[in-house]
């Protein structure tokens, strides 16, 4: 008899992670902010000395967020700010490789997802009307990436992610920097988030 494949994941934390049935008491803040500072977006085909990575793009989207949704309250932000906390473990595909990949790494996100949002006080489901603000600053944040490091023409960006308004973003800027002060940012914003919500 064939032994089942493992389908857990040994974190730096000590946890262990069973990717297809993800339990929150598993998961820690500081698995998610490590993971993620060390996943690079657009599989890593950005300019720069260092890779732009989801935790990265994860804070801009939480600013962009804030300013979309300024009456947000923070357990939104902080929904916003873990939109794409999945990622930690199952890395970041770009869109036409989750298309080719089929509903199966729809299912495992979702699953993911859903744990990661009990363990930090949020429901397992965010309402349809907060999804599509943390969509659309998703979509800005990626509409600035592609324009200023992963080589797109604004005509091309627009076309994939929406022009965005530039009220929005007109102060903002992409940053490129060394893992270590992404992971302790995003820890940094979590906490800061985390003591809102009591």
């Amino acid at each position: 008899m064939m032994k089942p494949p493992r389908a857990w994941q040994r974190m730096l934390s000590g946890r262990r992670l069973d990717l297809l049935d993800p339990t929150p008491v598993d998961i820690e803040i500081e698995d998610i902010a490590h993971g993620l500072a060390f996943v690079a977006r657009w599989n890593g085909q950005t300019n720069g000395d260092f890779a732009y990575s989801v935790a990265e793009h994860s804070l801009l989207v939480e600013v962009l967020f804030r300013r979309i949704a300024p009456k947000a309250p923070p357990k939104w932000q902080l929904a916003a700010l873990l939109h794409d906390a999945p990622e930690y473990v199952i890395g970041d595909m770009i869109s036409p490789v989750k298309a080719a990949v089929g509903p199966g790494y729809k299912d495992l996100d979702i699953r993911l997802t859903s744990a990661i949002h009990i363990r930090f006080g949020l429901p397992a489901t965010i309402p349809a009307s907060v999804k599509r603000q943390i969509k659309k600053a998703d979509n800005i944040s990626a509409w600035m990436e592609a324009t200023s490091i992963a080589g797109f023409t604004e005509a091309e960006a627009n076309k994939f992610f929406g022009k965005p308004d530039q009220a929005l973003i007109g102060d903002l800027t992409i940053v490129l920097r060394a893992p270590v002060e992404t992971r302790r940012d995003f820890t940094q914003r979590y906490e800061h988030l985390s003591r809102q919500l009591g």
